[in-house]
């Protein structure tokens, strides 16, 4: 059986976002609000919020335990959101904390990942069944030669 880490990710996440996008809610806030201070407008996916749940999800499975900051990190940007035509270096910012905390708390609310004492938060074995069954979905649509053994 096809487990998360042998699909691509990018394909693993569409996939998954399509289930999520039924699952979750997304916030009457989230059309208008930034997705981080390195940014001027929202973002402009439709499905915007189930992708970056799907995202998110995938992320905690993988870099599990981990907290609101350092997925906040991980989501942000290293440019300064300008045209660089200086010297200086580019300046690091942080994605929205309130975006990925709201995601956070939807996926534990449905039991896909749970918080762990004082460590952050991990997948639940739904969570974990739900990422292997989608991989093994996505490796059954692929038509390369490659990943055969999977299927």
């Amino acid at each position: 059986m096809a487990t998360l880490y042998d699909a691509p990710a990018d394909e693993l996440i569409d996939e998954l976002a399509a289930d999520l996008e039924e699952r979750l809610d997304e916030p009457d806030w989230a059309q208008f609000a930034k997705t981080g201070a390195g940014r001027e407008l929202p973002p402009e996916q439709d499905d915007f919020w189930a992708r970056r749940a799907a995202s998110v999800l995938r992320k905690v499975a993988v870099d599990g335990p981990i907290g609101v900051k350092r997925l906040a990190t991980a989501y942000g940007d290293t440019r300064d959101g300008s045209n660089r035509y200086t010297v200086s270096p580019p300046k690091s910012t942080s994605s929205s904390r309130n975006v990925v905390r709201t995601v956070l708390q939807q996926l534990e609310e449905e039991g896909l990942v749970e918080q762990q004492h004082d460590r952050g938060r991990v997948v639940t074995a739904e969570g974990r069944s739900l990422l292997d069954d989608t991989a093994s979905d996505v490796l059954e649509n692929l038509d390369r030669p490659d990943l055969e053994r999977y299927a």
